[in-house]
């Protein structure tokens, strides 16, 4: 939802109407989403191993497809622009049967389900990262980037934190799969760093509600400064304060580490459909401002040699925040609105 009102907003600011498509959990994180309009359809994603579904999901998707028409017959947009997921699909079908042009933004570097499904019919496949895998063949791609929030974007030119005294890691977790981060990762510092480094730390980790006793007495016990919290709603502030962010590899967030540049220590999502998690991580890899660790490989002892080994070199520290803000970018939500423009043929 990040990006869809990042770009929203843009093009509202050149003046066009903009109206939002989705189901009803996506409604609910929309309540500030820069929109004229909103309908919600019903979605379904249709589950093969579950083949008595398949009716009902059939039955959800065409009632939802006819709910996203009303608003397009109203309305005649220009441009249906999908973000992917399975809500997508309805407004993306409304717009095929309607002759309307499409327009896809992928955000991770693996084509999605329904984004594959519909981007040989777009005029255009943005992404989020340079890399996109499964797209078909002979089909436009035009890597802009993730658009990021203003505020993050506000951070792109705060200065790396001096290095000289406290060192400030930001653990932040996820939706979904959170519960290995608290597990391990406070084992890490607390167990596998020099006490002299412990002594200079503080830690700031998302934490989900049923663990915050548990982190908290393991950093209590070797002295470790700490700010636990099941939710920070400061998240532009908290990735800018930091020396090492330590995250999922999902899209929004790789994004948004590049976006501020700082350096960070990647967990890819082990169940994330087609491994997309550690396809995009591979940008910031590859430009020498993140490490990744699989899930597999997860173990106290190993993960804190790696924390030990990036903040004690102080300067690769600013190296690997410079790369990662040359590989960022704050234009995508601009240069996606463009991209619309043109495709709508405006």
């Amino acid at each position: 939802m990040f990006p869809a009102a990042a770009f929203a907003e843009e093009m509202r600011s050149r003046g066009w109407q903009v109206g939002l498509i989705s189901d009803a959990r996506g409604l609910s994180y929309a309540s500030e989403f820069p929109a004229d309009w909103k309908q919600e359809v019903g979605a379904a994603s249709p589950n093969l191993r579950k083949p008595w579904t398949l009716p009902g999901a059939a039955l959800k998707i065409w009632r939802g497809i006819s709910r996203a028409t009303r608003p397009m017959k109203e309305t005649r947009p220009a441009l249906v622009a999908g973000f992917g997921g399975y809500p997508a699909f309805p407004a993306l079908s409304a717009a095929r049967r309607r002759k309307i042009p499409i327009l896809i933004h992928e955000q991770n570097a693996v084509l999605g389900r329904v984004n594959r499904q519909f981007a040989s019919k777009a005029k255009v496949v943005a992404s989020g990262f340079p890399r996109l895998d499964r797209l078909p063949d002979g089909v436009r791609h035009a890597p802009v980037g993730n658009p990021v929030r203003a505020p993050i974007a506000a951070k792109r030119d705060v200065p790396f934190p001096p290095t000289d005294g406290e060192l400030t890691i930001f653990i932040t977790g996820g939706s979904q799969g959170a519960r290995i981060l608290g597990e391990i990762i406070p084992l890490a510092i607390a167990n596998h760093l020099p006490a002299p480094l412990r002594a200079r730390l503080k830690v700031v980790q998302q934490v989900r509600e049923e663990q915050l006793d548990d982190v908290r007495a393991v950093y209590d016990n070797v002295a470790v400064r700490h700010e636990l919290k099941s939710f920070f709603s400061d998240m532009p502030e908290r990735l800018a304060a930091a020396h090492l962010i330590m995250a999922r590899s999902g899209a929004g967030t790789v994004s948004e580490i590049a976006a501020v540049g700082r350096p960070s220590i990647l967990i890819p999502l082990k169940i994330a459909m087609d491994d997309h998690q550690t396809a995009n991580a591979e940008a910031l890899v590859e430009a020498g401002a993140a490490d990744v660790v699989l899930e597999d490989n997860l173990y106290p002892n190993l993960l804190g040699e790696l924390i030990k080994v990036r903040l004690e070199d102080e300067a690769g520290l600013k190296e690997r925040a410079e790369r990662a803000k040359a590989a960022g970018t704050v234009t995508a939500a601009r240069d996606l609105a463009d991209l619309a423009e043109k495709a709508a043929g405006r």
